[in-house]
């Protein structure tokens, strides 16, 4: 039997499988064969994103899974790294969503499915007892951060993950410039092979 490796992309906040970084990951991904790749919908609820992931990576287990979060993706990505002892990479990750998600009270639209919706109280605190106050084993996380984020505070990632693996790049955005060029480092954090 070969043996599959399952590699899940997981998306930010407002964002969907859609996005740039998603289709990046999943377009190098084709050329290995051993791997399935998933981006998981996330709704904007915690509770309804964190039940979608583990139904996702769930089957998966025992077989070998990789994560890969983006900003809210990153939150998410460590809860679950740390509940079922996974290998994650954070990619401008989101560590102190309480404080960010504040200005999303109320009503809202996701830019790429349309979909209205109200973020209220309940949410933030979701998201408070989501959060893993601090990380064990810290050779499972790899971060990759640009100081040019200006939707977070890229400090927080760099504090958060200190004991980690980081490669903090001057200047970008946070939807994390040259996102491309980190593919061969993201595969061999994930031990597998890169193309040439």
């Amino acid at each position: 039997m070969s043996h599959s490796f399952h590699l899940f992309y997981i998306h930010g906040f407002n964002s969907s499988p859609q996005s740039t970084k998603a289709r990046i990951l999943g377009a190098a991904a084709e050329a290995l064969p051993q791997v399935h790749y998933q981006v998981p919908a996330l709704p904007y609820d915690p509770e309804g994103a964190l039940a979608n992931l583990q139904g996702a990576v769930e089957p998966c287990l025992p077989q070998p899974v990789g994560l890969v979060g983006s900003s809210m993706g990153g939150f998410y990505g460590t809860w679950l790294a740390e509940h079922y002892n996974l290998p994650l990479v954070l990619v401008n990750p989101a560590v102190k969503p309480v404080e960010l998600l504040r200005d999303y009270l109320g009503t809202n639209e996701n830019i790429y499915t349309g979909e209205r919706y109200e973020f209220t109280e309940r949410h933030i605190d979701l998201l408070r007892s989501l959060d893993v106050p601090r990380i064990t084993r810290p050779e499972r996380y790899l971060l990759l951060t640009q100081t040019g984020d200006e939707t977070l505070d890229y400090r927080q990632g760099v504090e958060k993950y200190a004991p980690c693996r980081q490669i903090v790049e001057p200047g970008g955005s946070h939807g994390f410039d040259g996102f491309e060029r980190h593919l061969n480092t993201i595969f061999e954090f994930f031990n597998l092979p890169v193309s040439e």
